[in-house]
This record gives structure tokens, C-alpha cells and sequence, in this order.
């Protein structure tokens, strides 16, 4: 209909001045006409000029005031002619911020007298607040110093009208014409295409956005790390053993049961099944045997081991559980040396801020041969930490109850220009490895590190739970780019 109304009037006129002028004289909606306008420009059938106005509009406030009357008007009319009303009574009668309001604005206008007993200064009054504010509601234009009164009292607020002015553009006919999109078989048979006009091509619109699966970032660094592994002739571990017994998590890794670690406000304990009756007893009794009193060159911790604590099923809070699963697998057999890696989930008991989580993803990489040395273990890591792009690096001694000796990895980042802790390694001790069974001359050397850490870096994320959790925002995971290891 306003489409119609719009090339109609063009056919007669020589121009629409003003479309919102256009739309209240024909009885139409100006968004309507305005939508109209957009889409026969673009097809070149008229020319359109932007036509802006800024125009007064309302506040919420300001509407009730036309309502109602201004706060001083209400506050006037509702004193009685004659004799006045106790303030405390006038105070009753009225809304609390209109009271408050109309006193002050009453006393400046010289309205009231505001005693206790308050009365009227004059016989009649013009709310002009309310005249006012019912000339802008009706679209008319009222004088600069009221305007500014009005916007001073925040009972009106500036919205910018947005129209066109119209003409006949070079393509103008007074009926759109409908152009054919697709050429079709029956149109080459019967020769009608030949009497059809066709829609042109736009070779620069976009074609629709594909809707597909995504992968997360952690998954894109994950398979970059994996292939790295893989590269370097490691085998992965099978981890799909989130629930892990405290025997395996920290028993079999020479880890004292009164260790910090192993407080439930650090580690998450399952109620239902709590214990586990799934452990090799004669493995167990030397597990037993080396914390109580030592063995194979140790002295062990000197304290009543409980069988009780050890069963106790837990959420794995690294996943050397599933190392040290490995490892005493691989002493049952004849032995061969190997390395594995995993990565995967494991959680902790911690509080959440921008760079902790409850649970969190873990790398791990282990190399278990004969005769391996403190300088194999450097070696790897040199190797290991170059394929990621972390060509410079440090180590610093430091304390792990199943390696030893042990060191904490430090990179040297070029971004922050300083060197930033990249994750942590060591020997795994005697007392974890010959309990198992394997032979003496075999060493374990093992890393760690987090999959968030480098993560974040190489996206520029710098609050942990805007890259793993509920918080994540999917657009995060449908634009992110790939970025490379090592590049």
C-alpha cells in the first residue's frame, strides 16, 4: 500500500519533501514508508535525501506530569481556598516525591505560604508545566527557554526523527516491475525468457553463513599437542578414569596420607561409591611396607599407613593416577621401555577466580627406560617446549613428594618480556617405581603442565573461565581463529 502510494504520488508530483509529512497525510505508518523508500532506492526508482530533525519527547515522568499536573499544581489545588491545611495533612494527601517537589517549585513560583499551617498566596494559578508538556505531546514547537526549563527538571528528552525527501530516480516506472531470480528449464522450452527481465547478479554479496560444529580452542592447542607427542614417538594413555581410587592418586605415587594434598578441602571425595575393593593386595603390602617404614634406600615416613584411606574413591587430581597405573602394568610384563603421554581432565578442590577453575585439563609426558639421567630429562623438555615455540628456557629446583630431584619449567615470553612458568617435572623416585616391580636400573623421567595456560597466551584470553566453563561465550567458538604451536 505505501509503495503504491509513494509511485502514485510521484507520477503527479515532482517530489515527496518530507516523508514523515507524506505518511500522516495518507494515514500510514512513517516506518512502513520509510522501509519503502529504502528498497526503491536501491532499485534505483527514486532518489532518496536524508532528512533529520531533532524533536522533544517525554520522559516517564514527564508523562505522568501531563497526566496528572505538575507536583506544584497538584500540591496547590489540593490546599483549600480558605483557611489553609496543616502541613503534616497536606503531606498525607500527596505522593511523598510529589510533596517534596511541589513545595519547592510552589514556594519559587510564590504560589503557598509553607508554615505549619500551609495556604494559598494567590486565588488561581496556571499550570503551565503541564500546558507545556501537552503542546511537546501534540507535536508543537515551544519557545528555547521552556525547552531548557523542561530538560532542566528531566521531564523531556531529545530524540533525533530520522525521513527522506523523495524523487524520481532513473528507473522510475509508476509500477515496480518483477525481475525473475532464477532461469528455469520450462523457461528455456517454451522461449518465455526471452520476454522476462532478470534480477542482476551481485558477485559482492555474501553467501548465507554456514551453520556448523566448531571446535572449541582448548580442542584446537589439544590436537596441535597431541601430534607433538606422536611426533616424538610417545603412546597415549587411556584416561577415561575420572573417579580414581586415593590408592592410585597418591598412595602408589609415595605420597604421605597426611599430605595437605589429600585434605577434602583441596580434593573432591565421592560419597556414593566411596571406597574401592578393586587393588593388587601384594602390590598394596609394598606400597604399605616402604610409607611405614622405607625400603630400597628410603626410610620412609615413619607412620601407620590405613588401608581405610587408601580406598577412599576420589575425583583424580592429576593425571599421574593414570601414569602410575601404567607404569605398574608395564613391571608385570617383561620389561620394554616406552613412552606415554596423556592429556586430559582432572579436578581439584579450589576456589574459582580469573586463573583457577575447579577442573582443569592436564598434559603429561613420561619416558621410562634404563639408565636415564637428569640430563636426558633436560634434553626432552628442550625438545618437547621448542615444538610449542618456547625456544628459551630455565629450571629451578623444586619440591615434588614422587620425584626427585625435580624442577619447575620457566619460558621466557616475548609478549611479557619475562620468564613465565610453563609447567613442572623430575625422577620419579625409587620408592614409587621398584614397589612396582620394575628393575632397578630403570628411570622415570615425566612433565607436567596445564592445557588452559598456553591456551589463554596464544588466544589473548586473560580470565580462565571465559575460555572453559559455563560462562563461555559461543561466538568466542565460532570466530576464533587457529593459532599455531611453534609459529
Amino acid at each position: 500500500m505505501a509503495e503504491e502510494a509513494i509511485l502514485g504520488y510521484l507520477a503527479e508530483n515532482k517530489e515527496i519533501a518530507d516523508s514523515g509529512e507524506f505518511a500522516a497525510k495518507h494515514g500510514l505508518d512513517h516506518d512502513d514508508v520509510v522501509n519503502v523508500i529504502k528498497s526503491l532506492h536501491g532499485f534505483r526508482y527514486v532518489d532518496a535525501k536524508d532528512i533529520k530533525r531533532e524533536t522533544w519527547v517525554l520522559t516517564d515522568e514527564g508523562n505522568m506530569y501531563a497526566a496528572a499536573g505538575s507536583p506544584e499544581g497538584q500540591l496547590f489545588f489540593a490546599i483549600p481556598a480558605e483557611g489553609g491545611i496543616p502541613r503534616e495533612e497536606l503531606q498525607k494527601k500527596l505522593d511523598p516525591l510529589i510533596f517534596k517537589i511541589g513545595c519547592a517549585q510552589a514556594s519559587k513560583n510564590k504560589w503557598v505560604d509553607m508554615g505549619k499551617q500551609v495556604s494559598r498566596k494567590v486565588e488561581h494559578v496556571e499550570d503551565r508545566v503541564k500546558d507545556l508538556l501537552l503542546q511537546i505531546e501534540d507535536g508543537q514547537v515551544i519557545d528555547q527557554d521552556d525547552i531548557k526549563a523542561l530538560k532542566g527538571r528531566k521531564l523531556i528528552a531529545p530524540q533525533t526523527w530520522n525521513g527522506y525527501s523523495v524523487k524520481k530516480g532513473p528507473s522510475y516506472a509508476p509500477q515496480r516491475k518483477k525481475f525473475v531470480a532464477d532461469l528455469t528449464r520450462e523457461m528455456l522450452q517454451s522461449g518465455e525468457w526471452k520476454n522476462l527481465e532478470f534480477k542482476e547478479y551481485n558477485f559482492n554479496a555474501k553467501g548465507q553463513p554456514i551453520e556448523g560444529g566448531h571446535l572449541h580452542p582448548l580442542n584446537k592447542v589439544r590436537h596441535q599437542l597431541r601430534m607433538i607427542f606422536l611426533q616424538m614417538g610417545f603412546e597415549e594413555m587411556p584416561t577415561d578414569r575420572f573417579v580414581e581410587s586415593s590408592f592410585w592418586n597418591f598412595d602408589a605415587l609415595f605420597q604421605p596420607q597426611q599430605h595437605p594434598a589429600r585434605d577434602a578441602h583441596d580434593t573432591f571425595y565421592l560419597k556414593v561409591p566411596s571406597t574401592t575393593k578393586e587393588l593388587p593386595e601384594d602390590y598394596v603390602e609394598r606400597v604399605k611396607r616402604v610409607h611405614e617404614s622405607g625400603g630400597y634406600g628410603s626410610r620412609g615416613y615413619d607412620y601407620d599407613w590405613g588401608r581405610d584411606e587408601a580406598n577412599k574413591n576420589l575425583l583424580r587430581t592429576h593425571t599421574t593416577a593414570v601414569s602410575s597405573r601404567m607404569l605398574y602394568m608395564l613391571a608385570q610384563k617383561p620389561f620394554t621401555p616406552k613412552r606415554y603421554f596423556s592429556i586430559d581432565r582432572v579436578f581439584r578442590n579450589e576456589a574459582v577466580d580469573r586463573t583457577h577453575l575447579a577442573e582443569f585439563h592436564q598434559i603429561e609426558g613420561v619416558i621410562c627406560d634404563r639408565g636415564l639421567t637428569l640430563g636426558d630429562l633436560i634434553g626432552v623438555l628442550h625438545d618437547f617446549f621448542s615444538r610449542l615455540g618456547m625456544a628459551k628456557l630455565r629450571f629451578k629446583p623444586a619440591y615434588n613428594p614422587y620425584t626427585e630431584p625435580s624442577m619447575e619449567i620457566f619460558s621466557y615470553h616475548e609478549g611479557f618480556g619475562k620468564w613465565v612458568e610453563v609447567g613442572n617435572s623430575g625422577m620419579f623416585r625409587p620408592e614409587m617405581l621398584l614397589p612396582m616391580g620394575l628393575p632397578e636400573d630403570v628411570r622415570v623421567i615425566a612433565w607436567g603442565l596445564s592445557l588452559e595456560r598456553p591456551t589463554m597466551i596464544l588466544y589473548g584470553i586473560n580470565n580462565i573461565r571465559d575460555l572453559f566453563g559455563h560462562k563461555v561465550d559461543l561466538g568466542l567458538i565460532k570466530i576464533n581463529p587457529i593459532c599455531g604451536l611453534g609459529v
